[in-house]
């Protein structure tokens, strides 16, 4: 099957990492298309081709139930679910504009600590792209996003903007895995931080904007790579 990842080395004792392995690698066939819309997903099958016992691979099938890209369609059982290019194009936009509302206003009321900390992340981030580990980076990018929600300090807000992450966050983890993504994901979060330590939470709102399109198209480029896909819609903010 195209997109095969093997989980290997991960034993029933990890049981929560095995689950997480095996969701990832679902994850990534699902976004990428290598998965198909109706693809039944069979809890045994999975087990034999993973080497687990069915217990961390249900658990890692109700976790892409919660996200939406898998439903429970009665005697079919679990099945991937419909996702159009369009509609994938239409969230990404979506998250681009609310993530660019959150950076402009947590750039004004970010605390000192809060700053600290997300520099910290970033920071961090450094030797993920340079092991090229998209498993690492991807629960980095998640703590980075997050952090500039909680920075906010509007909580309502700060939901919107997780809500509208959760729902996304299979794509915004796989385009990651388009070409040299990763570094230039981190390329873009350096000029946010950048507009951040100048208090220009205008510049900082154009950059976030630009990061998350940017990020879309790197999906799309990836699957028309990997599949000869199209997605149509979109294309990069290079401000």
């Amino acid at each position: 099957m195209a997109g095969l990842l093997k989980v290997a080395a991960a034993t029933e004792d990890d049981g929560g990492l095995l689950s997480d392995r095996i969701r990832n690698a679902l994850t990534d066939e699902i976004a990428s298309g290598a998965l198909v819309a109706g693809s039944a997903l069979e809890e045994q099958q999975l087990a034999d081709r993973f080497g687990a016992s069915r217990t961390p691979v249900r658990e890692a099938l109700r976790q892409l139930v919660v996200s939406g890209l898998v439903e429970v369609r009665g005697r079919r059982g679990v099945v991937v679910a419909r996702m159009t290019p369009e509609r994938i194009m239409d969230m990404f936009e979506t998250s681009a504009e609310v993530e660019a509302m959150c950076v402009r206003l947590a750039t004004y009321r970010m605390t000192p600590l809060e700053r600290s900390q997300l520099i910290e992340l970033h920071e961090g981030s450094l030797a993920m792209v340079e092991a090229n580990d998209v498993d690492a980076y991807d629960a980095f990018n998640r703590k980075f996003h997050e952090c500039i929600y909680s920075a906010t300090h509007n909580a309502f807000m700060a939901e919107q903007a997780q809500d509208v992450r959760s729902r996304l966050s299979a794509f915004r983890r796989t385009q990651l895995r388009q070409g040299d993504r990763i570094r230039k994901s981190r390329d873009e979060h350096e000029a946010i931080m950048q507009a951040i330590a100048e208090g220009d939470g205008d510049t900082a709102s154009r950059r976030m904007r630009a990061h998350m399109l940017n990020a879309a198209a790197a999906l799309r480029r990836y699957i028309d790579d990997r599949l000869g896909g199209q997605i149509d819609g979109i294309a990069p903010d290079m401000t």
